[in-house]
């Protein structure tokens, strides 16, 4: 049986993002960054794909919860003998990557297990274990290629068979005990004793296999330098909505999924969890799209969070230096081109789920809308009152170049589908708002450039997307240039700038959206995949983004209370710890697809702030 993606917390460090189960098993971890290969990979297949389960021998989990304003998960157990804590967190220390568990016996008396189960590079590694001396302690350091990982703490030992028993299979020296000739992971583990008030502590680091392992880590320092660094963080924000505890949550794991160093965001930490279980739409959302990207700055400096917005415009001058004609849809964390789409065939698939798919082939694509959401993020942080100079605006200029040279292309739309190439209304409304950027750049902050011809380009395509977008039999924009179909993106419209919400236009968009994409729980997808125009097999459930979208256009223009209606049911298919992944099956009560995902995060602030925005003005006009 898979476990849930509701029933799992995200573990932050700003350089990787595993996941835990309420169960207590660590069943994804990439180290040392989001999109290095994974060394549990048990999410995508099995435990002997790689996983830590650490429990309460008898026990039960009672609660669980982030300490407030923090990634750090404590998870309380009870057992017919006592009650124990565990938390779990990554320290945020500037040049290692460790995971902490931190056990501590609250009453009573209570026996604690692990289940340790090392795989490098997505079970493709198995490693070589041995017991060395660390600083005078026995640990346990497992290597693999390039790759390291040391174990310290209450020494875990070989577990053989399936009834838990520890085996000391070490000799007086230190000894390696590794699973060779193609034998199955070898599991690692025991069960310690903890009486009330006894903490144990537990660190798995991660080091280059032909380096010294780092130092011991003080895990009570590390854990108040955790809580202090995220609650200092999340002390800036400036939230204000009826929906305080998950809009700062959403932005919290905005800020998760940023790479602290690189100021890349990642749209998800996981890869291959699927949009249909058990089928093939199975992509790896470890990598900087510009749009999701994007899409997170505007959200940031809406709350007051100009610092990380210029983190990532960094990154932007990085990734794009030196290949302006050439723009591509995503980026690797530092700025990598190169992510080539793999199938990993060893693995099972999250509930059978196959190809398991790692690098994402949709890198190579061209999308039209992607510059006009990174001028309009830039554009909100100009307004901000963050300055330019000839690099942050050269590069702004290069992005309309860019645009203007692929003006007549179609493309592969938002969604990334893999069939035939279209203009897609949404991108070309996106190439609208990218030269209206540029425009207002010139006109009200006194940048140079060449007005007049953005200006020329801006308006031909507003008359183009009038005549070729609208649908007036319809009575609704269309998908693309050359069907009658509706797409959610069309939802965005009015974000851009292009037109009012309330405009008779998109409103006739907005019903034939309702009538042709929302189920009968009034969720929205994205398009309909009957139509065979994304080139793959399969369906997929509501996307949760596009449900907020419908939210948001609700909320301004004249709807509050169905916005307000939808939204309740939304945020209730976040997690007990408030996170949400990207699709959602209403039938079967399930998140789906890559978990957390910024998107969902995205759109959820974005809704709520629309409401709170709206509900502002009607209680100053009265």
């Amino acid at each position: 049986m898979s476990t849930h993606l509701e029933d799992y917390a995200l573990l932050s460090d700003l350089r990787t993002g595993p996941l835990v189960s309420r169960d207590g098993s660590i069943d994804w971890l990439c180290l040392p960054r989001f999109d290095s290969p994974a060394v549990f990979s048990a999410v995508l297949g099995g435990p002997d794909d790689g996983r830590w389960q650490l429990s309460a021998v008898d026990g039960e989990v009672i609660e669980r919860r982030y300490l407030p304003q923090t990634f750090v998960l404590e998870t309380t157990w009870r057992t017919p003998t006592g009650t124990v804590r565990v938390t779990d967190f990554l320290p945020l220390t500037s040049g290692r990557d460790d995971l902490v568990r931190q056990v501590e016996c609250l009453e009573g008396t209570v026996e604690v297990e692990h289940d340790l189960r090392l795989r490098f590079d997505y079970a493709r590694a198995t490693p070589w274990v041995r017991v060395v001396d660390h600083h005078g302690r026995e640990a346990l350091q497992s290597l693999a290629g390039p790759e390291g990982i040391l174990v310290t703490g209450p020494l875990l030992k070989r577990i053989d068979g399936d009834d838990g028993v520890a085996q000391d299979g070490t000799s007086a020296e230190p000894g390696a005990f590794s699973a060779a000739g193609g034998a199955r992971t070898p599991r690692l583990g025991g069960r310690f004793r903890l009486e009330e008030g006894d903490v144990l502590d537990w660190d798995l680091v991660w080091f280059p296999s032909y380096a010294d392992p780092p130092e011991p880590i003080d895990a009570d320092q590390a854990l108040a330098a955790a809580v202090s660094f995220w609650t200092d963080w999340s002390s800036k924000l400036e939230v204000r909505t009826t929906h305080d505890p998950l809009v700062l949550r959403s932005l919290l794991v905005l800020r998760a999924l940023t790479h602290g160093e690189t100021g890349g965001i990642v749209a998800a930490p996981t890869a291959s969890l699927p949009e249909e279980l058990g089928g093939v739409r199975n992509w790896d959302y470890r990598f900087v799209w510009l749009r999701d990207a994007a899409l997170t700055i505007e959200v940031a400096v809406a709350h007051g969070l100009t610092e990380g917005a210029c983190l990532w415009r960094d990154w932007l001058l990085r990734a794009v230096a030196g290949d302006a004609d050439d723009v591509k849809i995503m980026y690797g964390v530092g700025g990598e081109r190169e992510l080539d789409e793999k199938e990993l065939d060893h693995l099972d698939g999250y509930e059978g789920s196959r190809p398991v798919r790692i690098g994402n082939g949709a890198a190579d694509q061209y999308q039209a809308d992607v510059v006009g959401e990174v001028m309009i993020a830039l554009g909100m942080l100009r307004d901000a009152g963050v300055g330019e100079d000839e690099y942050t605006w050269g590069l702004q200029k290069s992005l309309l170049r860019y645009t203007e040279t692929h003006y007549d292309r179609p493309d592969h739309g938002i969604w990334e589908m893999r069939g035939d190439l279209h203009h897609f209304t949404h991108g070309r409304a996106m190439m609208w708002a990218a030269f209206d950027q540029g425009v207002r750049a010139v006109e009200e902050h006194g940048l140079d450039g060449p007005v007049e011809r953005w200006r020329e380009l801006r308006d031909r395509l507003r008359a183009e997307i009038d005549e070729r977008g609208y649908d007036p039999e319809i009575e609704s924009f269309t998908q693309t240039y050359d069907n009658a179909e509706v797409d959610a993106s069309l939802l965005q419209l009015p974000h851009t700038g292009f037109l009012a919400y309330d405009d008779p236009r998109m409103l006739g968009t907005v019903a034939r959206i309702e009538q042709e994409l929302t189920d009968e729980h009034g969720l929205v997808h994205r398009y309909r995949t009957d139509t065979g125009m994304d080139g793959l097999e399969g369906d997929e459930h509501p996307f949760l983004i596009c449900c907020f979208w419908l939210v948001e256009q609700h909320a301004n223009s004249g709807r509050l209370e169905d916005a307000e209606k939808l939204m309740a049911q939304l945020v209730g298919y976040a997690n007990d710890l408030g996170l949400l992944s990207e699709e959602y099956d209403p039938d079967a009560g399930r998140l789906i697809g890559n978990f957390p995902q910024a998107f969902s995060h995205i759109g959820l602030i974005r809704a709520a702030d629309a409401i709170a925005a709206v509900r502002a003005r009607e209680d100053g006009a009265g």
